[in-house]
């Protein structure tokens, strides 16, 4: 089974760079959005019958959202998480037979880490949804995450020591999530590659440049580690200050 996941960063400007074209080439069984930017209405899909689409828009406009789209039929969709009120579209949990999945869009802590209290509140909200449905089955969780794990997860650790995305607090929450039972896939299979990155801001030369972090995920849980046959970060793909991120699973 090959899934993928992507932070469009805009639905609608994504698909005049390229994204219809990517995602029929990959032909993904499962392939997931977040940062969707649109409501319900503003865009017109056609991928025929191959593909269900399932949506959370944020009730704000232009802002947040997230979307999966599937060619096995889930046994059931949920929205949202217990505990948080969802205005901003951030989950989207699909249930399949073998394994749950968590299509997940992190709140950002802010530049002026404004929002970080809240984050950090959502962070345990998350991983304790993500434990229940853990109980049940094993549980596949993808998207961006908005943090850099550890120091190989971005080109400048040092100099950004305590901003948005690399505060002790944020990483300990992931941290957190991984002891819980969880582990990251790409590190799994490439736990000392460096220079590989998810998103670049849009500063002149910062993608040329490889100035990056790596903040979009699959976790799996723990007893799906031997089934994980590849887990890849796709850099070259242009369309977003996000690339897509691809994960590979035998057996399903």
């Amino acid at each position: 089974m090959k899934l993928i996941s992507w932070n469009v960063n805009g639905l609608r400007a994504c698909v005049n760079k390229g994204f219809n074209e990517y995602f029929a080439e990959e032909d993904a069984d499962i392939f997931c959005l977040q940062e969707t930017k649109l409501q319900e209405g503003q865009i017109s899909l056609d991928h025929g019958e191959k593909y269900r689409q399932y949506w959370n828009y944020a009730v704000k406009k232009g802002y947040s959202g997230t979307a999966v789209f599937t060619k096995k039929e889930p046994l059931s969709v949920s929205i949202g998480i217990e505990g948080v009120e969802e205005t901003e579209g951030r989950v989207i949990t699909l249930e399949y037979e073998g394994f749950y999945l968590v299509n997940a869009y992190s709140p950002n802590a802010r530049r002026d880490l404004s929002r970080l209290a809240y984050r950090l509140e959502w962070e345990d909200r998350f991983r304790a949804h993500l434990k229940r449905l853990d109980k049940q089955k094993p549980v596949v969780i993808c998207g961006d995450l908005n943090v850099a794990h550890q120091e190989i997860d971005l080109k400048n650790p040092k100099s950004n020591n305590g901003n948005s995305g690399f505060t002790l607090e944020e990483r300990g929450k992931m941290t957190e999530l991984l002891a819980s039972g969880f582990i990251d896939s790409f590190r799994h299979l490439h736990p000392d590659t460096k220079d590989v990155y998810s998103w670049w801001s849009y500063m002149p030369k910062v993608r040329e440049r490889n100035v990056g972090w790596r903040i979009d995920y699959f976790l799996v849980s723990e007893r799906l580690a031997p089934a994980i046959a590849d887990a890849r970060i796709e850099c070259a793909v242009m369309g977003s200050d996000h690339c897509p991120v691809v994960l590979e699973l035998n057996g399903f």
